[in-house]
Parts: structure tokens; C-alpha cells; sequence
């Protein structure tokens, strides 16, 4: 495994991300494909034998039910001074007024939340999961800020949203002496590049990791056979389909590719966004051991210039989605 610094930071994590979003309760949530913990601490394990010392999660992942199997499994398997948990606040989490959103209440409640569901007395990146447009970016800054130095979290980080926003949080934080995001996780793999207009320059100037979400487009780019996620994942169904037809032009040529290298369309896909400048991680959403086994290849492979344009060149314009 390879290790980098996540964004201007000393920060060791893997280059890739172990995203657990598909652990939790079928029950609890949007999501009926996820595993339950029998069956996602092996996933866990192998991941750290693997060498993958990332985890991401969110507080609204199966309502709380991922961050608990992830902090138990983690509990049991590893080293805690050598892994790096990260999670997320914003969603709605219960029914009534202050249950979702960035306020200081929120933020202060659910911090304490997370850390009780994932048997940790920190996590190494507090994220926020969206923009709140109900709440001042100064109050959550502040509060976000007031974890930090309560011990709570490491670092913050921030999730899907405009360019105009982050600038907007990076300088209240900086203006005010705050505690400044460190990392950005957002929506991009080769056939959605809207990043790459603002967002991924924004991150370059100012220094910050960029761990994307979505690296295989919901596996659309590395399908090779019909899955549980794909036929029940209509939030994925949502992102993706409209473009289907303009998108099978990309994927078609990370298929060309694939059997040039005689690889697994994967392992293109991935290759492709572990050189893109200035991705820190890929967030790889593992159901599978052999899902982390081709994550892990992905980084062995060493696409040339040629190979890049080839994969870009077909790409058209998307409506921008994942903010909201």
C-alpha cells in the first residue's frame, strides 16, 4: 500500500479510502444492499491487512448503524494510533426541530454521537456531509473549530458543494483563526468531471486533499456483471442514468483500455483518478474482499498522457449533482 499526506498536513492515510457507507442495518436507512456486521468485518479486516489505514463513514449511514460496526470492527482489529476514522454530520438524524444541519446544537450533539457509536474518544476528520443554508457558515466554523480543541476531532473537513462556498468557509476560518478544512470529498470519477472546473483548482491553490466519492460512478465503470446495488441503488439510478447513452462512450473506452493491459476495467478507472491532481484518496465504497484487492491493484498501474486523453477526450458536460 502507498501512503501520502492528506492535503498540507502531516497526516498519513493510504491511498485509498475504505468508504462504509455499504455497512449498516438494511433496515435503518435508504440503502437495502448493505452489509450487515457478520458480514462486513471481514471486509474491514482485509482492508487493514491490505494496508488501508482510512475508513470513512457518516453519522447518517444506516441511521448510525455503519459508524457503530465500523468502530466495533476497528475496536477488534487495529492499531488505533495507526488508523484514520472519518466521519460526517448533516443529515437529518431524528424527526423534529435541530435534527439535521450544521448549527452549534447539531454539531455539538452529534459529535458526541459519533464518537459513542464509534467506541472512540476522537476521530481523526469531522466532515461536513453539505452546505446548511439555514445556518451561518461563522456559527458552524466556530463550532467546528470548538471540537477541534475540545480533542474531539483532528481535523474538519468538508463534502460536496460549490467552489464559492468553500472559498467562502476557508476564509471565515482563516479571518477568524479557526480551525481551517483540511480535506474536500467530492463527487468525481471519469464520467463526471465538474469538479475539475472550480472545485479541483480551488483545492490545488489552497492546499487541500481531495478524497472523492463514487470513484467507479456507482460501478458503472467497472461493471462487468449485474449487482444487487446496481438494480436497487436509486440514488446511483438518479446521478447517472439521465446520461447514460453520452456516458457509455467513456466507459466504452475504459473497456478499450482495460484489454490493452490485459486488467479489469476497475483497475483503469482507478488508475486514472489516482493521477489526477490533486486527488489525495478515492473513497472505494467495498462490499467485497476482491472489490479492496482491485482497489489495491489500481495503484500498480501507470496510465501514460496518451492513455489520459484517450479516457477524457469523449467526456461531455453534466448537470451538476451531489450538492443538495
Amino acid at each position: 500500500m502507498d501512503y501520502t499526506n492528506l492535503g498540507n498536513t502531516g497526516l498519513d492515510v493510504s491511498r485509498i479510502c475504505l468508504g462504509c457507507m455499504g455497512f449498516g442495518d438494511a433496515e435503518k436507512g435508504h440503502h437495502r444492499w448493505v452489509l450487515d456486521e457478520e458480514r462486513a468485518r471481514p471486509v474491514i479486516k482485509k482492508a487493514l491487512e491490505l494496508g488501508i489505514n482510512f475508513f470513512d463513514t457518516a453519522n447518517v449511514y444506516a441511521d448510525g448503524t455503519s459508524e457503530e460496526i465500523v468502530g466495533d470492527a476497528l475496536k477488534d482489529y487495529a492499531n488505533r494510533d495507526e488508523i484514520v476514522i472519518a466521519t460526517k454530520i448533516s443529515g437529518r438524524m431524528h424527526q423534529g426541530p435541530n435534527g439535521a444541519g450544521l448549527s452549534r446544537k447539531a454539531i455539538m450533539s452529534e459529535i458526541d454521537k459519533s464518537l459513542k457509536r464509534l467506541r472512540t474518544d476522537y476521530v481523526d476528520l469531522y466532515q461536513i456531509h453539505r452546505w446548511d443554508y439555514n445556518t451561518p457558515i461563522e456559527e458552524t466554523m466556530e463550532a467546528l473549530h470548538d471540537v477541534v480543541k475540545a480533542g474531539k476531532a483532528r481535523y474538519i473537513g468538508a463534502s460536496a458543494m460549490w467552489a464559492w462556498q468553500f472559498q467562502k468557509a476557508l476564509h471565515v476560518a482563516e479571518n477568524n483563526g479557526w480551525t481551517r478544512f483540511v480535506s474536500m470529498q467530492n463527487h468525481l470519477n471519469l464520467i463526471y468531471r465538474e469538479e475539475e472546473r472550480e472545485m479541483l483548482p480551488l483545492c490545488k491553490e489552497e492546499k487541500i486533499g481531495v478524497i472523492p466519492y463514487s470513484p467507479l460512478a456507482g460501478g458503472r465503470l467497472a461493471r462487468e456483471a449485474t449487482t444487487h446495488r446496481a438494480e436497487t441503488d436509486q440514488i446511483a439510478k438518479q446521478k447517472y442514468d439521465a446520461a447514460a447513452d453520452l456516458d457509455q462512450l467513456v466507459v466504452d473506452r475504459v473497456a478499450n483500455l482495460a484489454d490493452q493491459h490485459g486488467v479489469r476495467r476497475v483497475h483503469i478507472a482507478l488508475a486514472w483518478l489516482l493521477r489526477k491532481d490533486p486527488v489525495t484518496a478515492p473513497i472505494v465504497g467495498a462490499t467485497k474482499i476482491s472489490h479492496l484487492e482491485d482497489a489495491e491493484a489500481a495503484l500498480s498501474i501507470k496510465l501514460t498522457p496518451e492513455e489520459i486523453a484517450f479516457l477524457e477526450e469523449p467526456y461531455v458536460p453534466h448537470r451538476v449533482v451531489g450538492h443538495f
